[in-house]
């Protein structure tokens, strides 16, 4: 696809400046001089007037409630450091337990002193509002706190590790092992079949919600096994020939979402109840007529995820 990166959380350029991670003296400067962007329980701080990704000096006071390292995300064009800071253990006098609890966590976050406008939201809400730029440190600073907060201890022995590398390592006092962030690859599977697409729905998914059949990759298999082994072990559906279109940055909690198609072999679905609730093959004017709200039995995928700009493209014929 000539716009495979296009895609939310694709990639701006951003320069990671990887070969400063080690250098305490030059982060130190970078610092000082640098930008925050801020998160508090996996969401990004956020302006909805300017519709911008906040940032904030790095030693704005809203940071004292960090008690971790700050994560140095990469240098701008304009030479800006942007360092990421966890601020988790505030408690939101006003948060909604039961939001949390929800599909989608509706609830949006204000920090004492802050404009209306400015408040912790979910990144999944916002992400088509975002820039490229604003994706990518978004994508980024999410990804790497959820990794930091449930790889707190080595996997070799068991001790708890510390955090390296400006973020971007652990390492284990006990017995020098050194962690990385993972990402888990997932196929996205846009399934065809002369003018119909495959979709399915997982259980407790909101009414009319269905997406491109999906599933992590194995050990030793290809991306083009893992596309036919998750679409047949889900709906019985054969694929043949596999083609790569893009991939996305899914920090929800860590996986990279590898898009791809393929062309059905035969029509009759058999789900798997215990992998989906449900499968469908949707007509093209189906689900065209659910982009604009027009199809009762169908809600259109999410902007802003690769379900939605796979979709997207090949309604519109864009696919190659």
């Amino acid at each position: 696809m000539l716009n495979a990166e296009d895609v939310t959380f694709g990639g701006s350029g951003l320069d990671r400046a990887a070969h400063h991670r080690e250098d305490p003296a030059m982060l130190a400067q970078l610092r000082a001089a640098g930008k925050a962007i801020v998160f508090w329980r996996g969401k990004p701080l956020f302006d909805y007037e300017t519709k911008t990704l906040m940032r904030i000096p790095t030693d704005h006071e809203i940071l004292s409630e960090s008690v971790s390292d700050p994560i140095f995300i990469g240098i701008e064009e304009d030479g800006t450091a942007i360092f990421a800071f966890d601020i988790s253990p505030w408690r939101d006098p006003m948060l909604d337990d039961a939001a949390l609890a929800q599909f989608l966590d509706p609830s949006q976050n204000r920090y004492p002193g802050f404009p209306e406008t400015q408040v912790f939201t979910e990144l999944r809400g916002i992400m088509a509002k975002l820039t490229p730029r604003d994706a990518e440190l978004a994508a980024t600073g999410r990804g790497i706190f959820e990794w930091h907060r449930i790889h707190g201890f080595c996997a070799k022995c068991g001790e708890k590790s510390a955090i390296a590398m400006a973020g971007w390592q652990r390492d284990c006092p006990a017995c020098g092992a050194h962690h990385f962030p993972r990402t888990d690859p997932v196929v996205i599977v846009l399934a065809t079949k002369g003018n119909s697409v495959l979709m399915g729905r997982s259980h407790g998914w909101p009414d009319g919600m269905y997406s491109l059949l999906a599933g992590f990759m194995e050990p030793g298999e290809t991306m083009e096994a893992a596309a036919r082994r998750e679409v047949f072990e889900e709906s019985g559906i054969r694929l043949g020939k596999i083609q790569y279109l893009s991939s996305q940055p899914w920090p929800f909690p860590a996986s990279l979402m590898i898009g791809c198609a393929g062309e059905a072999e035969n029509a009759e679905i058999t789900i798997d109840p215990k992998e989906i609730e449900d499968a469908r093959w949707f007509t093209r004017e189906e689900v065209f007529a659910a982009t604009h709200g027009d199809n009762p039995d169908l809600k259109p995928a999410r902007k802003g995820s690769i379900a939605h700009f796979l979709i997207h493209n090949w309604l519109l014929d864009t696919l190659d």
